[in-house]
């Protein structure tokens, strides 16, 4: 890399944090935007030599007009908004951030399970309706708790996340098994077949990153080998699970009750079949999981310490 060459940095979804990140310390220009569709990439990274975006898709058609574009570095773990075989064959280098949610994502995860298992949603419900001004006796009782210490968590996806996870799941007494790829040959140490993992899960919570491999990952056929009292998390990637086949299996009591943080399109201005039901053991937060002040703050940091590794010849966290 020539240090002397000043770079053009342009970030493209600045108004997705809410916390300060440093200047970096190398020559540059820094312009960002508080969001930017699809549509604005080729005008608004016209110039730039790095790129910082987040979730807006950056395909090879428009990447494709940008011949100044050195390096994209994506402000978060995910990347699959990002085409990696035109950036490989055109030599765009690719970096992500990892383990910034590694608290405050698996934290989030707990808390839907918590609120699932003892009915959190029905109760505030019965209390703003008037029902316990109403009760015979001095509590509610009406939607069956149970605790998770003693249940199965079952976890896909065993990278930062899922190892977090797991750390929790065992503080508070859960037995944790992990899933192997789904349709793998071999099972490796340590691990439990995938269909295996459905059967036996009181919980199964996702943490895997949305691939071809991935795609509708829980399905139908998935969502009827699980437990009828089993809850199902994501806070990965909302193509991880085929929406229809999870509201079905809802409502019809196949399983017990989901929290979920992440949508198959994102922000859901078409809608979603999950936004458009009101059930008490479905629960939806807006992929927010991730975002503790501390995770942010690290994020932020850890994305300049990504640009000034590119600029000094030492790039990390390249996918």
């Amino acid at each position: 890399m020539d240090c002397n060459t000043k770079e053009i940095i342009v970030f493209l979804e600045r108004d997705t944090f809410d916390v300060s990140f440093r200047k970096p310390a190398f020559d540059h220009e820094w312009v960002e935007f508080g969001e930017t569709t699809p549509g604005e990439v080729v005008q608004r990274l016209g110039q730039a030599t790095i790129a910082i975006c987040n979730k807006v898709s950056l395909r090879g058609e428009a990447l494709a007009q940008l011949p100044n574009l050195r390096l994209i570095a994506v402000a978060a773990t995910g990347v699959d908004n990002v085409d990696l075989a035109f950036c490989r064959n055109h030599n765009i280098a690719v970096c992500n951030t990892r383990g910034y949610a590694a608290n405050s994502l698996p934290e989030h995860a707990l808390m839907l399970m918590l609120a699932l298992r003892r009915n959190l949603v029905a109760y505030r419900n019965d209390v703003r309706n008037g029902r316990w001004h109403e009760a015979r006796q001095f509590c509610l009782l009406d939607h069956p708790i149970a605790d998770l210490k003693g249940s199965t968590l079952g976890i896909v996806g065993f990278g930062t996340l899922g190892k977090s996870m797991a750390e929790l799941g065992r503080a508070i007494g859960m037995d944790v098994i992990v899933a192997e790829r789904k349709n793998a040959a071999t099972v490796r140490e340590g691990r439990v077949a995938f269909g295996e993992l459905l059967e036996r899960s009181d919980v199964i919570s996702l943490h895997c990153p949305l691939t071809e491999e991935t795609k509708n990952l829980i399905s139908a056929g998935e969502l009827g080998q699980m437990k009828c009292d089993a809850i199902l998390i994501n806070t990965a990637r909302g193509g991880l699970i085929d929406d229809h086949a999870l509201l079905a299996a809802l409502r019809e009591g196949r399983i017990a009750g989901a929290g979920i943080d992440v949508l198959r399109n994102e922000p859901p201005r078409q809608g979603n079949p999950l936004l458009e039901v009101d059930l008490p053991n479905l629960i939806v937060t807006p992929h927010n999981a991730w975002a503790s002040r501390q995770a942010m703050q690290t994020l932020a940091d850890q994305l300049i310490d990504n640009l000034e590794a590119f600029i000094r010849g030492e790039p990390k966290n390249l996918v």
